[in-house]
């Protein structure tokens, strides 16, 4: 596990708050690549990092599995999700699918007002130093995030609670581990402007292309980091 967490002391705070401050600190740990994906979870290595007790870690444990972030395998117990490479092209085949249709609603639906803001976000991803240097893409979540704001703005509740619930901090994850291939930052930034322009422009049916093409252009880029690794004996 990663030094960098900081430790919490269960005097300091009552469980329900401790669940979630543990919570929320493994999970960030895990999207960010810090807990590597396919480890395997220690429950009293964990209880000593965050110097709390069993039940308050196991609560966050069991929000983290709803989040598929991980994983109980049997006889061995919880581990970090290690998709496979057939499973994460499934994940991306939804997610070209979803984003497009929350892309058309948004363009639809997003009022002047929060087009506006969704600008200044993508203003603040290009001001970022890792952007900056070509090595990665502003990874903030929520409403620093592209995509987490078009969805919102598709204002449609099944589609918020599958794409910003269940399956957004998985998709985090990945979007994070593949970022920083070359040339990828700046391509993906060039996409979000024209996706950005159609969804002012309230075309949805342009907005839902560049969305798929924008996503699509991502399922390939994994593809070819597989191929990539499977050539050099990695897989």
């Amino acid at each position: 596990m990663s030094d960098a967490l900081e430790v919490v002391t269960e005097s300091s705070l009552d469980t329900e708050t401790l669940s979630e401050n543990v919570f929320r600190r493994i999970q960030a740990a895990i999207v960010r690549g810090d807990i590597a994906p396919g480890s395997k979870i220690s429950e009293p290595e964990l209880a000593r990092t965050y110097g709390i007790s069993r039940g308050p870690l196991r609560e966050a444990i069991h929000r983290l599995e709803g989040q598929r972030l991980l994983v109980r395998v049997p006889h061995v117990g919880a581990r970090v999700v290690s998709l496979s490479h057939a499973e994460l092209v499934e994940l991306y085949e939804i997610r070209e699918s979803l984003e497009g249709m929350a892309c058309r609603l948004a363009a639809q639906r997003m009022t002047a007002e929060e087009v506006d803001e969704l600008r200044r976000v993508l203003e603040t991803h290009e001001r970022d130093s890792a952007f900056q240097a070509g090595v990665g893409y502003y990874q903030q979540e929520g409403d620093f995030d592209f995509h987490y704001r078009i969805i919102q703005g598709a204002r449609n509740s099944t589609l918020t609670q599958m794409l910003c619930g269940e399956l957004y901090q998985l998709v985090r994850m990945y979007r994070i581990q593949f970022s920083t291939t070359p040339n990828r930052p700046r391509q993906a930034f060039t996409e979000h402007h024209r996706i950005l322009d159609a969804i002012a422009e309230r075309d949805g049916e342009l907005a839902e292309l560049l969305m798929r093409r924008h996503i699509g252009a991502s399922k390939r880029n994994i593809e070819q980091h597989y191929q990539a690794a499977t050539a050099r004996g990695e897989q």
